[in-house]
């Protein structure tokens, strides 16, 4: 499946999953920390709240996280890349404001952006965190690779892995800045729900992610 098409995809798969699920007025507010199933560290509920420009939300919609380790589960056994399946999580203030959706699936060598082929583009960033993250001002993706006695023959060939973050705003806002510390605050809570799915899943050595995000950022291949 090409890239175009999985984001075709996805953007419709999140489209009905908003209309079955969309907030309605009076919402129960909820801080950040019980957001995306309580998977987000203290770091990673700051960096929400920078993100939201809020300090409480409407009470979480999406799977939770022991159905994303059993979707992924599933998807692996059947050699499923880019199932559809609900979010993990989708964050909003209120009903008319910004979302944030982060979902999990399995991805393709073709998914990987630093190829070497012309994979950059204006406004993307790598980063040096599990197999390959990157970001803008936007989404991002954090790719990586988990063996795991959860996954049938992964301790062969590791199950592929992405998580990815997708930040909307209204429509009369102006898009988030393209700046390091928008680009560092979604990496945070990327990485902090996707280290809490790799541990659901029981992944070795965690999938090579750290306990804490790495935020340091790499150049891209022809560039070294």
């Amino acid at each position: 499946m090409s890239r175009a098409s999985v984001a075709v995809s996805t953007v419709l798969a999140l489209g009905l999953l908003l209309t079955a699920c969309g907030g309605g007025e009076g919402a129960t507010e909820v801080g950040a920390a019980q957001q995306c199933d309580g998977t987000l560290s203290p770091g990673a509920a700051e960096a929400l709240e920078r993100v939201m420009g809020a300090k409480t939300f409407q009470e979480a919609e999406g799977s939770g996280l022991r159905r994303v380790a059993q979707d992924l589960a599933e998807d692996h056994a059947k050699g499923n890349l880019h199932g559809q399946h609900p979010a993990m999580c989708e964050v909003r203030h209120q009903s008319d404001r910004p979302l944030l959706t982060v979902g999990f699936h399995l991805y393709g060598e073709d998914d990987l952006y630093d190829t070497g082929k012309g994979a950059k583009a204006p406004g993307r960033h790598l980063y040096a965190m599990g197999r390959e993250a990157v970001v803008d001002d936007r989404s991002a993706s954090l790719f990586v690779q988990c063996s795991s006695p959860e996954l049938k023959g992964s301790e062969r060939k590791p199950a592929p892995i992405e998580g990815f973050l997708r930040f909307s705003k209204a429509p009369s806002e102006e898009p988030a800045p393209n700046t390091p510390a928008t680009r560092e605050a979604y990496l945070t809570v990327l990485h902090s729900v996707t280290l809490a799915v790799v541990k659901e899943l029981g992944c070795e050595n965690n999938a090579g992610l750290t306990e804490r995000p790495v935020l340091t950022e790499k150049k891209w291949r022809g560039e070294r």
